[in-house]
């Protein structure tokens, strides 16, 4: 009787190649090691505040801002961003340009552009009236699994003066980055340069929760533009909704001849997220500690964030969405017991 199954002979099958291991993940921006952490942490308020944001096409939006404080003069101030059509993932779009000018006639402006698949510039200039006070060029290489950065800050030909900054990152493992920072200055009568080692180690779990990928990319403005804005201290433009990320804890350190600057950020589930931060200055011999907690409670569209820290400091931050219409409210307090002092704040963002 013959092989009635159809079954090959054991000597002819064919045998499974060696299992290929999984590429190493790019480890992104030496600036962005702590992010995680910070993002936990609410944003000071004071005063009041009304931001009024206006979509003009799918290339252009504008934001118009009033900010009334008791500890200054009011102001106004009118954010403007353009993005290309050249889109690398739902938070990179090139070329980028924003910018922020206020009612006295500053500046604060950057440009980003995409000079090859792997290698990306940005220009930043920033004015005080008719003042350039700031002038940064930066060139990124992003490779398969390490990032090199290169930042030339104020140089100036004349004054033979000029910043310049190096970073590197590896990726050691799937959860493992390793990398350091050099920073060289130069002045007259002055030059010196200092070195900074950073690691970063990553938990992950595997994130079941796969149907968020298409409203993730129709936010692409929201979150592109937030994290633009939030980077550099400005307004965001939109409050972006928390997405479910892929990691679950991330523990950063940064040691150098400066300081040290350590952070641990724990994802405990999709509504609360805490964070850890400590950083010592040996040039000012100063140490300083913060917790701080960020609590989402979807059914009701509000966000709350909190601190705490070594030098007396409590904080927090509530932000609601006013649905259905296009408004969010935002209620900040912050109390320092050491020097008794004692801010307040309350913003109203609409679009």
């Amino acid at each position: 009787m013959g092989n009635t199954l159809g079954l090959a002979p054991m000597g002819t099958l064919p045998r499974r190649g060696p299992r290929r291991e999984e590429p190493l993940p790019s480890p992104g921006s030496f600036d962005e090691l702590h992010r995680l952490c910070k993002d936990v942490f609410p944003a000071q308020m004071e005063g009041v505040k009304l931001v009024v944001n206006k979509v003009l096409s799918s290339h252009f939006q504008v934001s118009h801002t009033v900010h009334m404080s008791a500890l200054g003069l009011p102001g106004y101030h009118l954010h403007a961003a353009y993005a290309g059509d050249w889109q690398l993932s739902p938070t990179e779009v090139f070329p980028t340009v924003v910018g922020d000018m206020d009612s006295s006639g500053s500046l604060n402006a950057q440009v980003l552009l995409l000079l090859a698949e792997r290698l990306r510039a940005k220009a930043v200039f920033q004015t005080q009236q008719a003042k350039f006070l700031t002038w940064q060029f930066d060139g990124e290489y992003r490779g398969d699994d390490y990032t090199a950065t290169l930042t030339l800050g104020n140089p100036d030909l004349i004054g033979e003066s000029v910043i310049m900054v190096a970073h590197f990152l590896q990726s050691i493992t799937h959860r493992l980055v390793l990398g350091g920072e050099l920073v060289y200055h130069r002045r007259p009568g002055e030059e010196g340069t200092i070195l900074t080692l950073a690691g970063k180690y990553s938990g992950t779990y595997r994130n079941k929760q796969n149907g968020g990928e298409e409203a993730r990319l129709g936010a692409f403005w929201g979150g592109f533009l937030a994290c633009i804005y939030r980077s550099n201290h400005l307004l965001p433009l939109y409050f972006l909704p928390p997405t479910p990320p892929a990691v679950h804890w991330v523990a950063t350190l940064n040691v150098g001849s400066g300081g040290a600057h350590a952070s641990y950020y724990h994802k405990a589930n999709e509504q609360v997220q805490v964070g850890v931060e400590f950083e010592a200055n040996t040039r000012l011999q100063d140490t300083t500690f913060s917790f701080g907690y960020h609590l989402t409670l979807p059914q009701a569209d509000m966000v709350f964030r909190g601190l705490v820290d070594s030098n007396w400091c409590v904080g927090a931050v509530l932000e609601k969405k006013m649905r259905p219409l296009p408004v969010t409210l935002a209620l900040g307090a912050f109390l320092n017991h050491w020097r008794n002092r004692f801010h307040c704040g309350f913003s109203i963002t609409v679009g």
